[in-house]
Order: C-alpha cells, then sequence, then structure tokens
C-alpha cells in the first residue's frame, strides 16, 4: 500500500493543481473529487468475454437484474460446452472478485484469467458475480447483489443459461472470493444460516477481515491505517471497525456456528496483514461446535491475493490444486434431477 490522505491539506494540494479537488484519497484503491468524480487506481485492462484459447474455457455474461444492472460472468469449461447434459454434472463455483469493494470488476483482466484457470483445472463452472462498487453503491449493496444473485441461480433454474443449467449440478454448490470477495461470501454464507440454508461449500481465499485490534505489524503499520479508513469509506452506514461484517469476531457478532455451508476453507497467506484474523476466525468456527469440516490452507512466503496479481509459481499452482480438490468432493454424487439446492 502507498498512502491514505483524507481531505488533504492546502500545502499538499499546492503541489498539484488536481490536488485541490481531491476528497478522499485512500491509495492503492481509490480517489474521488468534490466533483462527484470516482476515480479507481487499478487500471487494469478489461477483458471481453469469449473463448480462451490458453484454456479452452467459453465465458459470457448474463444479467441477473436489468434494472439495478447486476450481471455476471460464466465459465464453462470445455467438459460442459462439448457434452453438455445429465452425463455430466459439474460443481459451480459462484465467486466474489476482491478490491477493497470498490476496484475492480468480473471483467477485469487478473480475474478474468483467473476464472478461466479454475474452470479449467478444476473442471467446473465458475459464476463470476459483478456486485455493484462503492462508493456509488456503498455497503450493504454488495451484500445485497451477492445473495440476489446466488438466488437467481438456485431459484428454479427460470432464465438461467442453457449450458449452466444442463451441466450444472446444482446439489454441489460453492461460494468462493478473495479478499473482500471472501467477506463477501462469509456474509452470504451467514445469511444462508439464518435462513436455514445451505451450500455444499464455502472457500474464503486472504478474506478481508479487520477490527479496532486487528493485526499491526511494525512494517505494515501504513497498511493498517488503509484498511482503518477504507471500510468506513465503503460502508458509512457502519458503526466502525467491529461491525461483524468485517469483524465476525466482535463481542456480540453473530455465532459463526450459523455459517451456512456444508464444508469450509480458508485459506490465509504467510505475510498477508490479514493473515491472523483468518486463522482465528476458523480457530473460532472450530471453538462453537459447528462439527462439519473446516480445514485451514497456509502459503508460506507469499503477500495478499498473490495468487491473483503475481506471475504464477508453484505457490500459486499449490494453491489451485487445493482449491480444486475442494471442489471435487469425490465422496459426494452428483445431483441428477432438479434445479433447487438449497
Amino acid at each position: 500500500m502507498a498512502s491514505v490522505a483524507v481531505a488533504p491539506s492546502t500545502a499538499s494540494a499546492a503541489a498539484s493543481g488536481l490536488a485541490e479537488n481531491i476528497k478522499i484519497e485512500i491509495l492503492p484503491f481509490i480517489r474521488t473529487y468534490n466533483s462527484g468524480r470516482v476515480e479507481r487506481l487499478f487500471n487494469t485492462k478489461l477483458i471481453p468475454a469469449s473463448v480462451d484459447p490458453r484454456t479452452g474455457v467459453s465465458s459470457h455474461d448474463v444479467t441477473i437484474n436489468p434494472f439495478t444492472r447486476l450481471s455476471a460472468r460464466l465459465y464453462l469449461p470445455p467438459t460442459a460446452v462439448i457434452s453438455p447434459g445429465p452425463s455430466k454434472k459439474l460443481p459451480i463455483v459462484m465467486y466474489f472478485h476482491g478490491g477493497g469493494f470498490c476496484s475492480f470488476t468480473a471483467a477485469s483482466a487478473p480475474y478474468h484469467n483467473y476464472l478461466n484457470s479454475l474452470a479449467s483445472e478444476g473442471d467446473v463452472i465458475a459464476v463470476s458475480v459483478d456486485y455493484r462498487l462503492a462508493p456509488e453503491h456503498p455497503l450493504p449493496t454488495a451484500y445485497g447483489d451477492a445473495w440476489e444473485a446466488l438466488l437467481w441461480l438456485t431459484n428454479g433454474c427460470r432464465g438461467l443459461d442453457r449450458l449452466l443449467k444442463e451441466s450444472g449440478d446444482f446439489g454441489r454448490v460453492f461460494l468462493a472470493g478473495d479478499s473482500a470477495g471472501a467477506n463477501i461470501a462469509h456474509n452470504v454464507g451467514m445469511r444462508l444460516g439464518e435462513k436455514g440454508m445451505e451450500v455444499e461449500g464455502i472457500a474464503l481465499v486472504h478474506p478481508f477481515f479487520w477490527g479496532k485490534r486487528a493485526e499491526r505489524r511494525t512494517m505494515s503499520a501504513f497498511r493498517a491505517e488503509v484498511f482503518d479508513v477504507l471500510w468506513p469509506f465503503v460502508c458509512p452506514e457502519s458503526d466502525g471497525l467491529d461491525d461483524p461484517r468485517v469483524n465476525p469476531l466482535a463481542d456480540g457478532a453473530p455465532s459463526l456456528a450459523g455459517l451456512g455451508c456444508r464444508r469450509l476453507l480458508v485459506s490465509v497467506a504467510e505475510r498477508d496483514l490479514f493473515r491472523e484474523k483468518g486463522v482465528a476466525y476458523l480457530n473460532t468456527l472450530r471453538g462453537t461446535g459447528w462439527g462439519r469440516e473446516a480445514e485451514l490452507f497456509e502459503t508460506k512466503g507469499k503477500d495478499h491475493v498473490f495468487h491473483v496479481f503475481r506471475r504464477p509459481d508453484e505457490k500459486t499452482a499449490e494453491l489451485m490444486r487445493r482449491l480444486v480438490e475442494f471442489f471435487k468432493d469425490k465422496n459426494r454424487q452428483p445431483e441428477r434431477d432438479g434445479c433447487s439446492l438449497l
């Protein structure tokens, strides 16, 4: 992280003609101006849906809600395209991208490329949700969009893509995401549990969990300040950093025993500022007597979301293999009839 600036001083404004118009700057995520303009600083290329020549995965965009423009990008591995039908039912992974709730889209190059790899190597159908972003759409908008996308996927199959409907195993739906996307997956999982519903599994990769007493390592103190500022920026209705939505371990937060899934995987990275919260999350869940499959997977020597934004290496491949194993539950028979899993 580079720096955090809120309402810059007159001196700093004089240094740049544009700086005097800056309202809030949270680096490296976002900059807003008094005019209302929003500048997203992760300037990644947007890639149209297509057939990926590297993996053979076919992607296309679907509209979930035309009024809010909520959409998703579907990723179909070659097995789903070549031989769709009851003989080949694939797990469905609903994925929520990261970016601090205010950056990236399902079409952003790093996530588009990663979802192509996940669909290919996992032989799964991936549904990458293009939820709305703060500050134009502050939280809890993204949580609501994620919930609506899940209901669209699982309720009656009306209006679903034909290949998804024919090749997807609606008895093996997973939620997954990294960073802010993992936070979204957790919150959707808690809402499932509140309603007495569940999915097959949830995979939280480097989850964005924070709090007033969050880990503040000496070398990363300035990064901690970023997250202290980022949460109230994306969720202005929040009471603070111990809001259960960002700190599920806060006093008074709902018990994690209510998480609505049959299996859970929490992935952390050794050098990630969020590591300790992720480990504590899993330990707290186990301490509730949840009694289901819950596993921690740690990558040594790596930092936050390295597998999406760094050049692929053995550690990236190792994390991918673990996720693929998680989505391939060989003890469960594919669902043959019906479309509702919840």
